[in-house]
């Protein structure tokens, strides 16, 4: 599984982006998705996940403000960051889970400033 992440950029407090990751393969839908984030000097954590029946989990620091979406006819998961805060200033990375392997994409960066 090949993930290819887009959209980071740096944006002023309040305001928003949104990041993509495009998946190779023909069973897109078999796989669990998420998004991950890693700021300087800190561990990697989750922030959304979604699982290929389209349920999902948030972590709490973005919950309301975050939301996680797939497509897959196009094999692609979408994470919307509105009212976006300095604290979410980090390498946003894209994740797949099938049968219990994990796979990752490249990180993109999310800059925000107050």
């Amino acid at each position: 599984v090949q993930l290819q992440a887009s959209g980071g950029g740096s944006v002023q407090t309040g305001g928003f982006l949104r990041l993509s990751c495009a998946a190779s393969g023909s069973i897109f839908s078999s796989y669990g998705m998420g998004w991950y984030r890693q700021a300087p000097g800190n561990q990697r954590e989750l922030v959304a996940s979604i699982t290929r029946g389209g349920s999902t989990i948030y972590a709490d620091s973005v919950k309301g403000r975050f939301t996680i979406s797939r497509d897959n006819a196009k094999n692609t998961v979408y994470l919307q960051m509105n009212s976006l805060k300095p604290e979410d200033t980090a390498v946003y990375y894209c994740n797949a889970v099938y049968r219990a392997v994990y796979y990752w994409g490249q990180g993109t960066q999310v800059t925000v400033s107050s």
